[in-house]
């Protein structure tokens, strides 16, 4: 993240999205596909790591293997090989971002779903301060409910963050800069949908 002025000399949080050139590899139609969407590429990959049937699909777009693929619904007058830029986008419009959220490994359930733990170190307690508590009854059902909130792996799903407002564009160099954080680590792929 990094942090630009405002014309009012606010200092705004923001966060610096590549976002192109993304190159169209496939327009799908009702006709062949069942539903209307275009196929975006983004990041050129080497021939040497291209299987073959991705390769045939880029050879019949007349394109270069691309590592990531996104469809997209909404696009008109695109062809195959068309490149969509950075200059897609306005400053001061909402867009929603993508992505996969930063992993966090087998966390306990404080730092997972928010519990407080026994609270004080008293009555005895000298090592459940942060334990999760009862998690079922005894005889019946004679197991743990679905869906119980226990200790387990954190992050790495796919989170969406909504209305999130681009404060600049920077086309010659295919940057947006959007208020606020955006899922992932540093360097990760993200969508940006309009």
């Amino acid at each position: 993240m990094t942090s630009v002025f405002s014309a009012d000399g606010k200092n705004i949080p923001c966060t610096v999205v590549e976002a192109g050139p993304c190159v169209v590899t496939q327009i799908k139609t009702v006709e062949t596909d069942g539903y209307e969407a275009v196929q975006l590429g983004f990041q050129e990959k080497t021939a040497k790591h291209t299987t073959k049937p991705e390769a045939g699909h880029f050879k019949k777009a007349g394109v270069a293997p691309q590592k990531h693929l996104v469809e997209f619904k909404g696009f008109d007058g695109l062809k195959t090989g068309d490149v969509v830029t950075a200059d897609l986008f306005e400053a001061d419009e909402y867009v929603d971002v993508i992505g996969t959220s930063k992993g966090k490994g087998f966390q306990g359930v404080v730092k997972r779903h928010g519990f407080s733990g026994v609270g004080e170190a008293t009555h005895g307690q000298h090592n459940r301060l942060r334990a999760p508590g009862s998690l079922g009854a005894s005889s019946w059902p004679s197991r743990v409910f679905k869906g119980m909130r226990m200790a387990g792996r954190t992050g790495g799903d796919r989170v969406t963050v909504q209305n999130l407002q681009v404060i600049k564009v920077i086309p010659e160099h295919n940057l947006v800069l959007i208020k606020g954080s955006v899922p992932g680590a540093k360097g990760s792929i993200v969508i940006i949908d309009k």
